[in-house]
Formats: C-alpha cells, sequence, structure tokens
C-alpha cells in the first residue's frame, strides 16, 4: 500500500484506539519512516482533533528523547501521521512476564525519559499518558518518549477531563490530582513516571486494585511500598529520589529536568563521602543531590569505602575503644604548675598550686649555688648604689 503517493508500508507494527502504526519506507528520501494510520470506524468525535493535536505538538517538539515527527497529511479520507521509526521495543513487558530492570539501567531510562519531558515541559506541553508502552527503546540503547496522542497545552481548560467527562491517560500511573478531576499539568507527568520507574524495578505497579475507583483512591492517598521492602536491591538515595517522584503533593515533586540531571550525574550510586554535600540538582550544583530537600537527593556513604580522590582515612571515626584527649586546665590567677616528670602516671598527674611565699625556698632548696649566686649579686648591687649616694 502507498500512502500519499511517497510511504509504502510493509508491516503493522502496532495498533491502538484510533489508529494504527506502521512500518514504511519514504520513497522519496530512501528511509525508514513509521506511519500511523487514523482508523475510520473511530468513534470519538474528538479523533480527529485529537490526531492532529498529536502531530502539532510532536512536530514542535525536536529531541533526541522524543520520538520525532517528519509528516502530517490526509489519504483516502484518513489523517495519517508520519515519525521517526525507533528499531527497538518499548518498555511495556507483558502481564505474565513482566519487564524487570536492573537499578543501573533503571537509571538510565529516568534520565532519558525525563529529558524528553523537560523539553515538552519547556514548550508548554503534558504528555498525559506516560507509561512503559510509550518509552521505546531504540538499538543503541536509547529511550525515546512517543504516543502524544493525548497531550495538551498546559493552559488548555479542557486538559482534565475528556469531553464525556472521563480521565483520560492510564490508570495504573495516573497522579492523585488528576484521580481528583483537577488539570493535568507537568508534575503529573513526573508523578506518571515514577509509576514507571518503579515498575520496571519491581516488576509492579506502585499500586493494584480490583476496581478503577479503588486505584484511584490508592494514588489519593496510600503511601507506595519501597521497593526494598519488596526484596529490590536499591541504593538508599535512588529508593528515597523515587519515592519523591510519587509524593501526593505536585509542589512536592522535582521537575523533569531535576530528574534527567539527578540521575546523569550518577547520584543515585551512593557515592560515598567524607562529608555531607548539598549538590546536584538542587539540585545538584555538581555534588550528587538536590539540594532544595535533602529527603531525594540527599547522599548518604556508603559502608568501607572512601570518597573518590579522598584519603582512605577521609570521614572515618576513631574506634570506640580510642581514648579521647582531655583538655588542660588553665591555672588559677596567682598559681603556678609543677612540672611533672614523664614516667609519673596520670592519677598522680593531678596539679598542685604552690604559693609564691614558698616559691624562694622550694628554689633555694632545689639550686643552692644559682640561688646564692644571685643574692651575692643583688647584694653587691644594693651596697654599690648606697655608696654612690653617700658620697654624691
Amino acid at each position: 500500500m502507498l500512502v500519499a503517493d511517497r510511504y509504502r508500508l510493509h508491516v503493522c507494527i502496532g495498533r491502538g484506539g484510533m489508529g494504527e502504526v506502521w512500518q514504511a519506507t519514504d520513497e522519496v528520501l530512501g528511509r525508514s519512516v513509521a506511519v500511523k494510520l487514523m482508523l475510520a470506524q473511530s468513534t470519538d468525535p474528538s479523533a480527529g482533533d485529537r490526531f492532529r493535536l498529536e502531530a502539532q505538538t510532536a512536530a514542535r517538539l525536536s529531541h533526541p528523547h522524543v520520538v520525532g515527527v517528519f509528516d502530517f497529511g490526509t489519504w483516502d479520507g484518513k489523517l495519517f501521521l508520519v515519525m521517526e521509526l525507533v528499531e527497538g521495543d518499548s518498555l511495556a513487558g507483558s502481564p505474565s512476564d513482566p519487564l524487570i530492570l536492573p537499578a543501573e539501567r533503571v537509571a538510565v531510562v529516568a534520565a532519558h525519559a525525563a529529558a524528553g519531558l523537560a523539553a515538552a515541559h519547556r514548550q508548554g506541553v503534558v504528555h498525559r499518558d506516560i507509561k512503559p508502552g510509550n518509552l521505546l527503546v531504540d538499538a543503541e540503547g536509547t529511550v525515546k518518549l512517543a504516543d502524544f496522542g493525548i497531550a495538551r497545552f498546559v493552559d488548555d481548560p479542557s486538559a482534565g477531563l475528556t469531553t464525556t467527562g472521563q480521565i483520560v491517560g492510564t490508570g495504573l500511573y495516573l497522579a492523585p490530582e488528576r484521580a481528583l478531576g483537577q488539570p493535568a499539568s507537568s508534575a503529573s507527568d513526573v508523578y506518571s513516571l515514577g509509576c514507571v520507574l518503579y515498575q520496571l524495578l519491581t516488576g509492579r505497579p506502585p499500586f493494584r486494585a480490583d476496581t478503577a475507583t479503588a486505584l484511584l483512591y490508592q494514588h489519593i492517598d496510600t503511601a507506595p511500598v519501597p521497593p526494598g521492602r519488596l526484596g529490590v536491591a536499591l541504593p538508599p538515595e535512588f529508593e528515597t529520589y523515587l519515592l519523591s517522584l510519587l509524593a501526593k503533593q505536585p509542589e512536592q515533586r522535582p521537575s523533569a529536568q531535576a530528574i534527567a540531571d539527578w540521575f546523569s550525574s550518577g547520584a543515585w550510586r551512593a557515592y560515598p563521602r567524607a562529608g555531607r554535600h548539598h549538590g546536584p540538582g538542587a539540585h545538584h550544583s555538581s555534588g550528587p543531590r538536590p539540594a532544595p530537600h535533602h529527603g531525594p537527593g540527599a547522599q548518604r556513604p556508603a559502608a568501607g569505602r572512601p570518597a573518590p580522590g579522598a584519603s582512605p582515612m577521609s570521614g572515618m571515626s576513631a574506634p570506640a575503644s580510642a581514648p579521647l584527649p582531655m583538655p588542660v586546665p588553665a591555672p588559677l590567677s596567682g598559681q603556678a604548675h609543677r612540672p611533672v616528670p614523664a614516667g609519673v602516671p596520670a592519677s598522680r598527674r593531678r596539679e598542685r598550686p604552690v604559693s609564691t611565699s614558698t616559691g624562694l625556698a622550694e628554689l633555694s632548696r632545689r639550686r643552692p649555688r644559682k640561688t646564692a649566686a644571685v643574692a651575692g649579686a643583688i647584694a653587691f648591687v644594693v651596697f654599690l648604689v648606697i655608696g654612690m649616694a653617700l658620697l654624691s
């Protein structure tokens, strides 16, 4: 099938509620592309507008972590959208075989997806449907954000609900404010991304329920179980920061750009350090954690390893059995201290005050020759002065 006398369709690689995606070839430019065709039998009256909005929204986002849009038009009464073909797969997995990734790989997903979201947010675009199936991974391992079919601009008054009054988006990854019917914001995308990262680490979304209503209530007022309690080996910094993405209040979540910076900086690895750093992403100066909130980004030292570039003993305290040096009290006014021989035990080194009246007697007893010489010199000077006074 040749669409618009240019795009040769080969294999259907995806199907959704209002369209299907084909692997195709652009015969004009000689490159592989993905062509999304809107289904003619769609019963959603807003489907055509949403399809156009997806094309307009994605076309204005030129970013390495956003699937690019090349063309848009009408063919045989159907709308079509030509996009970058990502040679890879999504992160969706399957219910029977959920995709579970190690922390290092999830950190890459977080950095890439958050960077793509940050690019959209800078253009005033809220994705509103962040889920594993909309995160595509190419052959080089680059994560790209796809499907802006229900995206909205921040100032769009209809951003919270569809025309039929139903909340749009996927319930497993829906932000609490959206479950309450409030408009979506960039913080809503951050929450959804947090749900996706949680699932990639644990194999399950943070909340599950038998009914859609029960699921919404969990998003609103139930705290997620920390991944560590589910047996996931995760650095404390990673877990704390991930849970901050799932904060119930939108203003308590970091921005998408802060998330991208924090994960790309390697802060999640829990680098050991000698002292407390107040860093990245705060974010993050060059340090490993966001300064505005110590919870998510705060770094804790890993046991037994010195910080890079630091002395092996940096940040280590003395053993508990080591005696602490005691300060020597300053002498009181008018008192002197007797010297303490080096071999005298500490228990006998208590200083005893010596009065000035007994000082000369003690000196003459210990140094008789020096005392006699000093006394003779003083007497000579006294007599010399008296003699000179008499002669004058």
